[in-house]
């Protein structure tokens, strides 16, 4: 099976790759945060061709960032329909008592530009470099450790789960069984996620039991290196710079 690994090009080499962990993360908020938070559509647009450029700078294939941003994106375009029907404003198209307003179609232009452009930039940050070694620069950082746990039992969990899942789900295509929507296959579905839940469960707290034994006390193991050099603190600071100038951009043209 295919699975989704969030690190898969984490051995690539790029000016990306190569930044320090803990710089990298650090950057990569600032300029996510700035992203999310710019207030006019050319700043977002701008914000998501910063992003564009440094995903082809990382040399991640185009593919992985679209095919993880697929999931996110179908709760994301809904708000491109939405948004213009919900917000009043000048009729951009008027059907009867539905109105698509202008400034509903170009306030769910900016939230996708935005929401776009973070999702760019935190599969960036993720794809260069391996989810342990993110782990171990959050820890740096003293980001709580019950959230970097609840992070790595996530990712770990989800492989775990779809394994469950497949093995449940060739089973009952081993014994017939073929979906169909009606009331006996809801029920079908409803008996395997129950299943899924209780194995999952299970399994769960025997790697739990079985990673107390081996020493395991609550903190993320990496052997990557972890020494800042000026490169770093260079491109930390060029990213940055950048973050800022978005936000600041929008307050000297004023």
């Amino acid at each position: 099976m295919d699975y989704p690994d969030i690190d898969k090009y984490a051995n690539l080499n790029s000016a990306i790759h190569r930044l320090e962990p803990r710089c990298k993360v650090i950057s990569f908020t600032i300029l996510i945060f700035s992203a999310v938070f710019v207030e006019t559509l050319h700043l977002a647009l701008l914000a998501l061709l910063i992003a564009i450029t440094i995903l082809i700078i990382s040399r991640l294939p185009l593919a992985f960032v679209v095919r993880r941003s697929k999931v996110i994106l179908v709760f994301i375009l809904p708000i491109l329909i939405l948004m213009p029907l919900t917000v009043p404003g000048t009729p951009l198209w008027q059907a009867g008592p539905v109105i698509f307003s202008e400034e509903g179609f170009f306030f769910a232009l900016l939230i996708t530009l935005r929401s776009v452009a973070a999702i760019t930039l935190v599969l960036t940050l993720l794809g260069t470099q391996r989810f342990d070694t993110t782990l171990k620069a959050l820890s740096l950082l003293k980001v709580p450790g019950i959230l970097i746990q609840m992070l790595f039992f996530t990712y770990r969990y989800i492989y775990v789960m779809m394994d469950e899942f497949l093995s449940i789900w060739s089973a009952m295509r081993a014994k017939g069984y073929s979906f169909r929507l009606n009331r006996y296959g809801l029920s079908i579905i409803g008996n395997l996620v129950g299943m899924l839940l209780v194995k999952s469960y299970e399994r769960a707290e025997r790697v739990f039991l079985g990673m107390q034994a081996k020493g395991y006390q609550g903190r993320p193991m990496s052997f990557a290196p972890f020494a800042i050099r000026r490169s770093d603190c260079f491109m930390c600071l060029i990213l940055i710079s950048i973050a800022g100038g978005l936000l600041i951009y929008p307050l000297v043209i004023t």
